[in-house]
């Protein structure tokens, strides 16, 4: 069948038109939840098809379990969230509609720590919880049956219509929000709060990225980690993290950890910094404060404290070096710092 190109141009632009003009409570609960789940299935099928799954249950069940305690805390319990890597060394993780996440074996070599991953799954479960992709399908739904009607490939146009919104990515402000409740999510769910600020520098120094999942929309780092600053400051985490001549520092108030200058275990100064900050959030968390729980040990040529289960920071020879001082003259010098900082959030 012949179609007039110009009409059936015309008809659409219409109802793009209709489509953006009608608020979102009116585009929104389209697709009802048992059909965002197949939805979410279709492309779920594709993407293991495509890449695999890592053969490492250790792994596959490490992941799991990072997700469903940041489930726990989610704003959305009506659906069952699935976690699973997929075998490619590309760095990126997606968040499918009904739930189904996938982190990229790529992203877990470049981002190892369970809170760099959580902050990762934060964002991504944020991204289903907040229903972003199903808005995006629902505000482009009717045109795509439209072109289904017409050219009698409705069927086929449905079942790509999910994938193409993923590949299509997300706008900054859909982003952004991900970014604030991801961080909420890994917050809530006991992880490193600066877990993402981490993972957004990893991000940005990349130069060769795709250009969906976790760089879909290319936001710009600089305003997303002002913002995340800004979510820690609401959120009244302390210490907090500071950058000088000398390197990053941890502070709080008046007080402060001697810098973090270099580079350890794949880790920059400034990542290390927001780790040992973090974990002494964690740390402040607990009941009865006490210095006495604070365990310095030897690990070969590295020293690392901890207080009782929780790692605060591991110091090498060549943090050594740049301070001057043996390692473990350095080490006790942390050790007295953190003694003394626990002192004071035990008074508090």
């Amino acid at each position: 069948m012949l179609i007039n190109l110009r009409k059936l141009i015309c008809w659409l632009a219409c109802l793009s038109a209709l489509v953006c003009w009608l608020p979102p409570t009116a585009q929104a609960g389209i697709i009802s939840t048992r059909q965002e789940i197949k939805l979410g299935q279709d492309v779920a099928q594709q993407l293991e098809k495509r890449f695999g799954l890592v053969d490492d249950p250790a792994l596959q069940a490490r992941v799991a379990e990072i997700g469903a305690r940041i489930v726990a805390v989610s704003n959305r319990q009506d659906i069952k969230y699935s976690f699973k890597v997929l075998n490619t060394n590309e760095i990126n993780a997606l968040a499918l509609p009904g739930g189904f996440v996938y982190l990229f074996k790529g992203l877990i070599d470049y981002m190892p720590s369970d809170d760099e991953l959580a902050a990762v799954i934060g964002h991504e479960v944020a991204h289903i919880t907040e229903r972003h992709t199903v808005k995006q399908i629902e505000k482009n739904l009717a045109v795509s049956l439209i072109f289904g009607v017409v050219f009698g490939d409705r069927a086929a146009l449905l079942q790509h219509l999910a994938f193409n919104a993923i590949m299509a990515g997300y706008s900054r402000d859909d982003e952004r929000e991900a970014d604030r409740f991801g961080f909420y999510y890994a917050l809530k769910g006991g992880f490193n709060p600066y877990g993402m600020e981490i993972t957004q520098l990893k991000l940005a120094a990349l130069t060769d990225t795709p250009n969906y999942g976790l760089f879909s929309s290319h936001p710009e780092p600089e305003r997303r980690i002002a913002l995340l600053q800004r979510y820690a400051q609401e959120a009244n985490i302390r210490p907090q993290v500071k950058t000088g001549e000398d390197g990053a520092y941890v502070v709080d108030d008046q007080w402060q950890l001697p810098p973090f200058k270099v580079e350890a275990h794949g880790y920059q100064a400034l990542h290390r910094a927001y780790l040992c900050a973090g974990n002494l959030y964690r740390v402040s968390q607990r009941q009865n404060l006490s210095p006495d729980w604070l365990i310095l040990a030897n690990e070969g040529d590295e020293y690392s404290i901890y207080y009782d289960d929780i790692k605060i920071v591991t110091l090498t020879m060549q943090d050594a070096v740049q301070a001057g001082m043996p390692l473990i003259d350095l080490a006790n010098r942390y050790i007295f710092q953190i003694s003394n900082w626990l002192r004071s959030r035990g008074q508090v």
